[in-house]
């Protein structure tokens, strides 16, 4: 190495990646900065008119994407998608495995049908999204990275939120272990665990007395940007990377670590 940096590094022209729930907020961010920096963009997620509408967007400024409607908690639904993506992408490159929900009641209250519905959106989707994409890297012989998106809340966990905390800590791991099994392959498998991240879903929520206290509890004393989180995903989705699988990276201010 001659000690000089390499400009392009994050540069994904001819790359193709998918992203899940990417009809709003972090996913829809994910898939617009994708396309930014170069890639061929698949938004995949259940609403299908906002996932034009984020389509439009992105060729307005010169980019190229497609809409797929998927249901991640279906495998006959995730192999239709990965299959339209390929017939109109190529082989995929990057996938952004960004789909989840939550359910938020005490513990006592939640029922059966919340659990399974947070678990099977966030850790089931996941797993059957990974997989497939994984096995179609596999054959195609060229590698690849696979991005979940985890939560401060897999590490540690919080009132109210069972299931989230129970899917967000599976995907952790789920991660670790495909990273191992798809080294071989060149797959790399990575997640990244946002904090307390600003967004349309929660805005209302941190504006009042309660969100206010949360806030000075995180170190930095303000809450992430969508912005926040672009070097992590561009770091894991780009060559930059070629050496980093199994990893967890944590994006929170700080906030777990004064815990």
């Amino acid at each position: 190495m001659d000690g000089e940096k390499n400009p392009s590094v994050f540069d994904l022209t001819g790359q193709c990646a998918i992203v899940t729930g990417a009809s709003r907020g972090l996913g829809h961010h994910f898939a617009l900065t994708l396309a930014q920096t170069g890639a061929r963009v698949v938004l995949a997620a259940r609403g299908i008119e906002q996932l034009n509408e984020a389509v439009k967007e992105i060729e307005g400024f010169g980019g190229y994407a497609v809409s797929v409607r998927v249901d991640v908690t279906n495998g006959e639904s995730v192999r239709r998608c990965v299959e339209t993506a390929e017939s109109a992408l190529g082989p995929i490159d990057i996938l952004v495995n960004n789909a989840g929900i939550a359910v938020t009641k005490p513990i006592l209250e939640h029922a059966e049908e919340d659990w399974d519905s947070v678990l099977d959106t966030n850790l089931k989707g996941v797993w059957l999204m990974a997989q497939e994409v994984a096995r179609r890297m596999v054959h195609c012989e060229r590698g690849g990275s696979i991005i979940n998106i985890a939560s401060v809340l897999g590490e540690r966990g919080t009132s109210q939120l069972p299931g989230y905390c129970a899917s967000k800590g599976g995907i952790i791991n789920l991660t670790r272990a495909m990273a191992v099994e798809l080294a071989p392959h060149g797959i790399r498998v990575n997640a990244v665990a946002p904090g307390y991240i600003e967004t349309d879903m929660n805005r209302q929520f941190f504006a009042t007395q309660a969100g206010q206290r949360l806030i000075k509890r995180i170190p930095q004393r303000r809450l992430g940007q969508v912005e926040d989180l672009d070097g992590a995903l561009m770091l894991l989705a780009s060559d930059a990377s070629r050496y980093i699988t199994g990893s967890v990276i944590t994006i929170d201010g700080g906030q777990s670590a004064s815990l």
